[in-house]
């Protein structure tokens, strides 16, 4: 079978590795510990050379070691460069201790300009705009009229609400009387000729 073959190729290949990491990993560890003086770190890396400096302090004179990257003392030739700059800013001189008086708004010459608006109360209600064009009723029954908006025409009596919004109050020979029942508005509405 050439299947059993494959898996025994793999498991050759894979031991082989094994061995191979172990001793690479074996070799770290005693070429390391037999050789103290080498190190993980980068040989071409130097550290700076500390600097001696003398300081006298009340005791006496003492020798500090100071590192070059963290030396206190005042690089002159940068001072010279930062006191030849002139400061040419626009604004105010930052470097006066008193402030400058700052310029009061000149006031507007326009003297037609209107007062804000007053706040009105809430806005009319809108307009019923159903349409009566008719009677729907017969001599002797209760009196019903055709009413119209835009392409629907409804057939109602007093007290009918027209529209699931529009209650009929009063049915006239010429007019209708009509209330709005979402905003509590009443509206007479004529009769149109059509």
């Amino acid at each position: 079978m050439q299947a059993g073959t494959e898996n025994k190729n793999k498991v050759r290949a894979a031991a082989a590795l094994g061995v191979v990491a172990l001793l690479l990993i074996g070799y770290q560890f005693i070429g390391s510990s037999g050789n103290p003086s080498a190190s993980n770190a980068p040989a071409s890396v130097a550290a700076p050379k500390p600097t001696t400096r003398r300081t006298t302090s009340k005791a006496g004179k003492r020798t500090i070691s100071l590192d070059a990257r963290l030396d206190p003392t005042l690089d002159l030739s940068t001072l010279a460069a930062t006191e030849q700059m002139k400061y040419s800013g626009t604004g105010r001189n930052i470097f006066v201790a008193t402030a400058e008086p700052i310029p009061q708004p000149k006031a507007s010459a326009r003297t037609d300009v209107a007062p804000p608006p007053q706040p009105q109360g809430p806005p009319p209600p809108p307009p019923i705009n159903l349409k009566f064009f008719g009677f729907a009723s017969k001599p002797g029954e209760a009196k019903r009229i055709f009413l119209s908006q835009g392409e629907d025409v409804f057939i109602a009596g007093e007290g009918d609400i027209v529209n699931r919004r529009y209650k009929v109050l009063h049915i006239g020979p010429n007019s209708v009387d009509i209330e709005d029942v979402l905003y509590n508005n009443r509206q007479s509405i004529p009769l149109t000729q059509g």
